[in-house]
């Protein structure tokens, strides 16, 4: 099982094989300019339990799903619809994988939390309310 720097361990998570691929090629591509994010997704996607495409359960964040979430440190509910990069627009709700949040939602179930870096290091309790699949 795998930890965060605190030796909390991390909820277990599933994701679409296509999306896996796809994600580990943004990630590969990311780690010059985003060595955290690209190395956090990496591990996220070795830990995953991948599963085909049509199999991935409708309470599970997918890609271009909605999840609504709680982050814990501030207190805010947020829905956001999770996309690939060029997709992305904090403004309209679409929030890139290749994010420090983005990364810490593919694969989470609704009910379940992650404790997770944001940018300043510090660690922060994701919880997840819903999903929709988009």
């Amino acid at each position: 099982m795998t930890k965060n720097r605190k030796g909390q361990a991390r909820p277990p998570i599933q994701i679409r094989e296509s999306d896996a691929e796809r994600i580990s090629n943004l990630a590969l591509n990311a780690e010059a300019r985003m060595p955290q994010v690209a190395d956090l997704l990496l591990k996220e996607i070795d830990r995953a339990r991948l599963v085909r495409d049509d199999h991935l359960p409708p309470d599970i964040v997918g890609m271009n799903c909605t999840v609504t979430f709680v982050d814990d440190a501030s207190r805010t509910e947020r829905t956001l619809q999770l996309v690939y990069p060029h997709e992305a627009d904090i403004e309209a709700g679409r929030i890139s994988i290749i994010s420090l949040v983005g990364a810490g939602l593919i694969g989470l179930r609704a009910g379940q939390s992650i404790s997770w870096p944001d940018r300043e290091g510090h660690e922060r309790l994701l919880r997840i309310i819903d999903v929709t699949q988009g």
